[in-house]
């Protein structure tokens, strides 16, 4: 019989080690405690636009506010998604690979509805807003906003955005809103 090759012992025990190591991080799928485990883009919040409620997801990372509702022919009577930005800035949206037809508003840092715009399905040329100062941009299933006498001037309840962002991990602070309290 041959000796075993002393890098393979090596590599074996290396593995069984890792192993070990990751099952035993394993024990539980509860955070900490103390911990929570912050909420993703698929989460909806409850977030009040010019006082009626709707279900928001919040998309903050890029790749989030890339997909939008893409793909997405299911959506609620009220649900929708609202992209949040850490700075106001010019905007752009389209309407690539989403087929339902949607309201869009572009809202200022203070939570103010400026711009508001019908896109259609599919449709890939882009919304640009007027402004360069606008933080937040808020989609809602066409004909939202009118059934909800939504304008311009209305506002977004930011409290419940920083909750939100709270929620999903990020800090308020660091889109110029207050901290929600717990």
């Amino acid at each position: 019989m041959k000796n075993a090759n002393p890098v393979s012992l090596r590599f074996g025990a290396a593995g069984a080690l890792l192993v070990a190591a990751l099952v035993a991080g394993c024990g539980s799928d509860k955070p900490a405690a103390g911990a929570s485990t912050p909420k993703t883009v698929f989460e909806h919040f409850t977030v009040n636009v010019a006082g009626h409620p709707s279900s928001l997801q919040i998309a903050v990372t890029q790749m989030e506010q890339e997909r939008g509702l893409m793909q997405r022919p299911d959506l609620g009577p009220d649900e929708g998604m609202l992209f949040v930005y850490p700075e106001p800035q010019a905007m752009s949206i389209w309407m690539r690979n989403t087929p339902e037809p949607l309201d869009l508003a572009y809202l200022t840092p203070d939570g103010v509805v400026v711009e508001m715009y019908g896109l259609l399905p599919l449709d890939e040329r882009p919304v640009n807003s007027h402004s360069d100062t606008m933080q937040f941009a808020l989609e809602l299933p066409r004909g939202w906003f009118a059934s909800h006498g939504v304008k311009a001037g209305d506002r977004i309840d930011l409290k419940a955005v920083a909750g939100a962002l709270k929620a999903r991990g990020f800090d308020p602070a660091k889109f110029h809103l207050p901290a929600e309290s717990p």
